[in-house]
C-alpha cells in the first residue's frame, strides 16, 4: 500500500512578475518533494475546494501547511522560509511579536497596493460585477 505524500502548498499569483521571481528562486533551492506550487491563475476549483475565494488568493500569499492548516501573508512566508535552508533565521526573527507585528503592516499595505495596481486582479462574479 503506498502512502500519499503530504507537501506545503503554496498559491501564489504566477502573472505578478514580482511573485514569479520569488516563487522561482525557492522553487530552485527548495528540496524536492516539500513543496507543491500552484499558480492560482491556472488553479481556480483548486482554490474553490479549498474555501479561498480568488480575489483574497491575488491578494496575498496563501500556505497549506502539512497538517491542512490556512497560513497567509506573512505567516505564509514563515512556513516556506521554514523549511529553506539558510531563511529558516528570518523565519525566526520575523516571527518574533514586534518584528511580525511591523513586517504584517507593511505586507499588508504592499499587497493591496500591489492588488490595486495590477487589471487582471480584478475579479468578477458570474453576473459581471467585480468583487
Amino acid at each position: 500500500m503506498q502512502s500519499d505524500i503530504i507537501m506545503i502548498t503554496v498559491f501564489y499569483d504566477g502573472k505578478c512578475s514580482l511573485c514569479s521571481k520569488e516563487i522561482k528562486y525557492y522553487r530552485r533551492i527548495a528540496i524536492s518533494g516539500v513543496f507543491d506550487w500552484q499558480d492560482i491563475n491556472l488553479l481556480n476549483s483548486e482554490l474553490n475546494d479549498r474555501g479561498i475565494k480568488a480575489s483574497n488568493a491575488l491578494k496575498i500569499l496563501h500556505v497549506i501547511d502539512t497538517n491542512n492548516k490556512l497560513h497567509l501573508g506573512v505567516d505564509a512566508f514563515i512556513i516556506i522560509w521554514n523549511n529553506l535552508d539558510y531563511w529558516r533565521i528570518l523565519a525566526r526573527v520575523i516571527s518574533l511579536p514586534i518584528i511580525k507585528r511591523v513586517v504584517n503592516i507593511a505586507y499588508k499595505l504592499f499587497a493591496n497596493w500591489r492588488f490595486n495596481k495590477k487589471s487582471y486582479c480584478v475579479v468578477e462574479n458570474s453576473n459581471g460585477d467585480k468583487l
